[in-house]
C-alpha cells in the first residue's frame, strides 16, 4: 500500500524522535516538510566528558545506562578525538548495557555492541521499573543524561538501590536557533501550503504555541491550523491540544497510537480529497 500519501505535503515538527516518522511518511509518497523544532550541539565543555570516558575505561562499570542513542554517538565522537575510541568500545563491552527503547540499542550496534536489556516504555520511568527489579547493591552505574529533563528521581532510585551513579551529559538543545524554522512552519500553514500536520508528542503542541506567543505570531498560528488538519497519535497530545483550545482531526484507529497507525488514519482521511498544498506551494516558487 505504498504511495498512499503521494502529492500530499505532510509537516513533522522534528525532534530526535522523529527521523523514523518522517521515513515512513516518505515510504508511503508523502513530501515530508520537516521543521527542527532544536538544534543539537556538543557540549560546550567537552573536559567533564573526556573525564568520564576515561573512568569508565579505567575502571568500567558494572552497568550502562544509555538514555538516547545520540548521546552514545556524541560521546564516541569525543572518545575518537582523544584517541581513545577502541579502548572506549572495549570497556564498554565489559558493562551490562541498559537501553531507554530501541535507539539506543541501534547506537550501540553501530559500534558491535548489543545492550542486555531494552526498555517497553522509553521513557524514564520505564527505566526506573526495568532497574528496579535488578540487584544493583555495589554497582557502578554508568549514566548517560539528556539535556532539559530532570533526571534527579532516576539518580535518586538508582542511589537508594545501593548504586553508584556516574552521569555523564554529552550534548545541549539550543531551542532558539531553530525558532526561525517554526515560524516558517506557521507561515507554510497559514499559506494553505500544507495538507496536515502530524503531531506525536504534546511537547511539539507547546513549543509552536510558545515560540508563536514570542513571535507575535498567535494569531498566524491559529489562523495556520484553521486551514490545516491536525493529525494526533494519541489522547495525550490531543489533550494538550485541546487545552489550547485547538481542535483534533485525525486520529489512529481501535485506540492503536503509534506510527503507523496514525499513517494510516492519515491516508485515509487526506485521501478523500486531492492534494491541495502541492499545487499551492508549486504555483508560489513559479511566482
Amino acid at each position: 500500500m505504498a504511495d498512499r500519501l503521494s502529492g500530499y505535503r505532510i509537516l513533522i515538527l522534528e525532534t530526535r524522535e522523529e527521523a523514523q516518522f518522517s521515513r515512513l511518511l516518505t515510504e508511503q509518497g508523502a513530501d515530508v516538510v520537516q521543521c527542527p523544532m532544536f538544534t543539537i550541539h556538543d557540549a560546550p565543555d567537552s573536559k567533564p566528558i573526556e573525564a568520564w570516558i576515561r573512568r569508565f575505561i579505567e575502571k568500567p562499570c558494572d552497568d550502562l545506562v544509555l538514555m538516547t542513542g545520540e548521546g552514545l554517538r556524541r560521546l564516541m565522537k569525543v572518545a575518537r578525538r582523544i584517541d581513545l575510541d577502541q579502548d572506549f568500545i572495549a570497556a564498554l563491552g565489559k558493562a551490562r548495557k541498559f537501553a531507554r527503547g530501541p535507539k539506543p540499542g541501534r547506537a550501540l550496534r553501530e559500534i558491535g555492541l548489543e545492550p542486555q536489556m531494552t526498555t517497553e516504555k522509553p521513557t524514564s520511568a520505564g527505566i526506573a521499573e526495568m532497574l528496579s527489579r535488578i540487584d544493583l547493591r555495589g554497582h557502578r552505574v554508568g549514566l548517560q543524561l539528556y539535556p532539559d529533563k530532570d533526571h534527579s528521581t532516576l539518580i535518586g532510585a538508582m542511589s537508594a538501590q545501593g548504586a553508584e551513579v556516574d552521569t555523564v551529559l554529552p550534548y545541549v538543545y539550543d531551542a532558539q536557533a531553530a525558532d526561525t524554522n517554526i515560524v516558517t512552519a506557521i507561515d507554510e500553514m497559514a499559506q494553505g501550503r500544507i495538507d496536515a500536520v502530524a503531531l506525536t508528542n504534546l511537547g511539539q503542541v507547546r513549543r509552536l504555541v510558545e515560540v508563536a506567543r514570542a513571535h507575535g505570531y498567535e494569531d498566524r498560528l491559529r489562523e495556520g491550523l484553521d486551514r490545516t488538519p491536525i493529525a494526533s497519535v494519541g489522547p495525550v497530545v490531543s489533550d494538550e491540544l485541546k487545552s489550547h483550545g485547538l481542535r483534533t482531526d485525525i486520529y489512529p484507529a481501535n485506540d492503536a497510537f503509534f506510527m503507523k497507525p496514525l499513517i494510516s488514519a492519515m491516508a485515509a482521511a487526506l485521501g478523500k480529497n486531492p492534494p491541495r498544498a502541492t499545487v499551492i506551494a508549486s504555483d508560489a516558487k513559479q511566482a
